[in-house]
């Protein structure tokens, strides 16, 4: 592991795991000899919480893996653009409407909604469109230099393989010592789980097979996999032979109070004699 400060997640990220990492991350410090991946990155609050010494992370949400990028590299032009912005319903709604080309403005508009849309919530309509609504009161992209998240997460992601990419192909290089980490979106068999998270294409029930096939290839390979995902009968019948622990957490991420609540999800470990 990296012996440096401890870093944080700099984006928000409903579902993201900062709750469960410390637990998720003892589990895979007993296997982690080589590199790890996360394949499904989202707010990376795991891998900020392992400081892994290689890694390779990557997602299939562009804008998202461009903002990593240039928070690993250029942290300090991202900070100076987004000071320069004001914090108001007319400067939201006009970033949000925008289609900027270059790279380093479309990092600074995702980090710039990020932190001051409604709830942190990160959401595409079908033609592509982020399309949540200003959020107001305290939210404010200021925590990112105030705090230093964005400083630190730039340290910690140095020397980071960061790729756009789907997770399938990506967990084909996992071998003997490597460890994978996955978070999908939590789609069961029936798909209509409620609140489906990050990307213009939603994550499929298909693409939860893939993801079990692609798991347990990597495990034959040698390599130790964690999958959190939710605890769903479906989902247990995915992993069948897994180890699987149950968590459980408190979501608030529903408008709706009385949808709001203990939420039991899934932590399977598949890995050489766990499969």
């Amino acid at each position: 592991m990296k012996n440096q400060e401890p870093a944080l997640p700099f984006l928000r990220w409903p579902g993201g795991k900062r709750w469960a990492s410390g637990l998720i991350v003892d589990v895979l410090r007993n296997s982690l000899q080589s590199t790890y991946y996360e394949p499904l990155l989202g707010g990376g609050a795991v891998f900020f919480a392992l400081q892994p010494r290689l890694a390779v992370l990557s997602d299939i949400n562009a804008d998202l893996i461009n903002t990593y990028c240039l928070a690993r590299d250029r942290p300090a032009e991202l900070i100076r653009r987004l000071k320069c912005l004001p914090v108001d319903k007319t400067t939201y709604d006009r970033l949000r409407a925008s289609d900027p080309q270059g790279l380093i403005e479309r990092a600074v508009r995702f980090l710039y909604l990020n932190r001051t849309a409604f709830g942190g919530i990160y959401r595409l309509n079908l033609a592509g469109r982020f399309n949540v609504p200003y959020g107001g009161g305290e939210r404010t992209p200021e925590v990112l230099w105030r705090k230093g998240l964005l400083a630190r997460a730039s340290r910690a992601l140095a020397g980071v393989d960061i790729h756009h990419a789907d997770f399938e192909l990506v967990m084909e290089s996992a071998r003997r010592g490597d460890a994978v980490y996955c978070d999908p979106t939590y789609t069961v068999a029936h798909e209509n789980n409620g609140f489906v998270r990050y990307n213009q294409r939603n994550f499929s029930w298909q693409d939860q097979e893939r993801l079990a096939c692609a798991a347990r290839r990597a495990a034959e390979r040698g390599a130790a996999v964690v999958i959190s995902n939710a605890n769903h009968a479906s989902i247990r019948r995915l992993y069948k032979g897994a180890r699987v622990q149950v968590l459980e957490r408190y979501s608030s991420v529903s408008t709706d109070v009385s949808k709001r609540g203990q939420i039991r999800e899934s932590l399977a470990v598949i890995g050489p004699g766990v499969v």
